[in-house]
């Protein structure tokens, strides 16, 4: 056999196993599971040229946030983290057990929405267990990388079954606890929870090294972060909320029609339902069992101006979605009721802040809102966008607030642990996460609210027997 056949026979072997490098395709950012409910989910995914991130790549410069952020000579690929896209299809299967398995066909990823593909599953069971399985092509048929993971849906209304969820808040690339991520996802994950939130301020566009000044190097920021080990690899294994808040819209407390540089606000938003398995209406309440139902709630698109003078007319969340959310509030017979809130409401916050509902900017529509919650039963809020964690009552009306903290220690900010206020039950300036759970003792319905370090140690822990 001459050295030119046997050349033809090895690329011709390679090429059939898929495994020859050009020719393979891969979902170096796993996949993420979200808007679970008692029947549905979202599945999202996007391939990608290599299998993993570039972690030896080109660090970029420090500049200005007008100016060019890739050095002359280089691409974008070159960047450190950067994990560039490519085309090709994707065929989604899932099961669960006692039942037969169903698939999708293959289907094409979108080259203009960054080479991602959002998938609705339906028909699925309340309160069960799903295994997923998300299979990958080249155009040509190339067998490409299988991502595997799994979820839970929600229990029916009337179905008594304990609940576990965990939140958390502001996170980006350079403030990382490890090289792999945020420690705070392995950490989570030993918990086994029903679900995640994350508030928001899930990537910071205005933050430098790159500043996303435009919407390719937004994207990029996406898939850097979510190229992160840890990360990737916590969203095969859990179902999720996403919430977006102002960094990750365009800049810090940015309101509709606030551009960063050549990022409009418009790309902003189209991008924040690009990268996550959400649907465009952003605003949504989930019910969990007999005993738990949250709502989710849009702080940016629907806000008046920051420096409108405060009164009746100015507010937060819009006329639509305030209506919205009473009305709803008030016809749920759950248990607990939960406000998951991008900003918080109770409180306090610095004196210097004007854009929540816990400061002076919108103080009319956050007396409103908190004597509402106040005059509900077991109603509670959990709130983002805060860089330290406390449980806070307000003193008016006695309604309780949770404020998870950032996802690292790095992160954590904006307070001091000296400054315990009336309002404080409990205070403390470091990085980690909130975890919920409601179960029943003694047949009684009880919600534990957890704070967590980074390391996942308990720091405090607040009990709430049903009212």
């Amino acid at each position: 056999m001459s050295q030119g056949f046997r050349l033809f026979l090895f690329f011709t072997s390679c090429l059939l196993q898929g495994s020859f490098l050009w020719g393979k395709v891969y979902q170096a950012n796993g996949i993420k599971i979200g808007e679970v409910t008692q029947d549905s989910a979202i599945i999202w995914t996007r391939l990608t040229k290599n299998p993993s991130a570039n972690t030896n790549g080109e660090k970029f410069p420090k500049v200005s946030k007008e100016a060019e952020q890739i050095p002359k000579g280089k691409k974008l690929e070159d960047m450190e983290g950067a994990v560039p896209g490519t085309v090709g299809k994707v065929k989604i299967t899932w099961s669960t057990k006692g039942d037969k398995s169903t698939h999708t066909g293959w289907l094409p990823v979108d080259p203009d929405k960054d080479y991602t593909r959002k998938v609705e599953i339906t028909n699925l069971l309340p309160g069960s267990s799903y295994e997923i399985k998300v299979e990958s092509q080249s155009i040509e048929g190339v067998p490409g990388e299988t991502v595997s993971g799994k979820f839970r849906t929600a229990p029916a209304p009337d179905q008594q079954s304990a609940v576990k969820f965990v939140v958390t808040t502001c996170q980006d690339y350079p403030r990382r606890d490890t090289p792999k991520g945020h420690q705070i996802y392995p950490r989570m994950l030993e918990l086994d929870p029903d679900f995640f939130v994350h508030t928001g301020d899930i990537e910071y566009y205005d933050k430098p090294q790159p500043w996303a000044n435009n919407q390719t190097l937004a994207r990029f920021k996406w898939n850097r972060l979510y190229g992160l080990p840890h990360l990737s690899h916590f969203h095969t294994q859990v179902g999720s909320y996403f919430m977006k808040d102002d960094h990750d819209t365009t800049s810090n407390d940015s309101w509709p029609g606030i551009d960063f540089v050549d990022l409009t606000w418009e790309q902003g938003k189209e991008l924040f339902v690009e990268q996550f398995p959400i649907r465009k209406k952003n605003y949504r309440t989930i019910r969990w069992g007999k005993d738990l139902q949250i709502w989710l709630v849009e702080g940016r698109d629907f806000r008046s101006p920051n420096t409108m003078t405060d009164g009746p007319e100015k507010s937060i969340w819009g006329k639509e979605q305030k209506e919205w959310f009473f009305r709803t509030f008030r016809e749920s017979d759950a248990t607990f009721r939960i406000l998951i809130s991008p900003t918080p409401v109770v409180g306090p916050d610095r004196s210097s802040k004007n854009d929540n509902h816990a400061n002076r900017g919108f103080k009319n529509e956050g007396d409103q809102i908190r004597k509402f919650l106040a005059s509900q039963k077991n109603a509670f809020v959990i709130c983002g966008d805060r860089h330290w964690q406390y449980v806070s009552i307000d003193q008016e009306t006695g309604l309780k607030e949770f404020s998870c903290g950032s996802a690292s220690n790095e992160h954590a900010s904006g307070w001091r642990d000296q400054k315990v206020l009336p309002e404080h039950k409990y205070l403390k300036v470091q990085g980690g996460f909130l975890s919920i759970e409601i179960k029943r003792e003694n047949n009684q319905p009880v919600l534990l609210a957890r704070h967590h370090n980074v390391k996942g140690k308990t720091s405090h822990l607040d009990k709430n027997p049903a009212q």
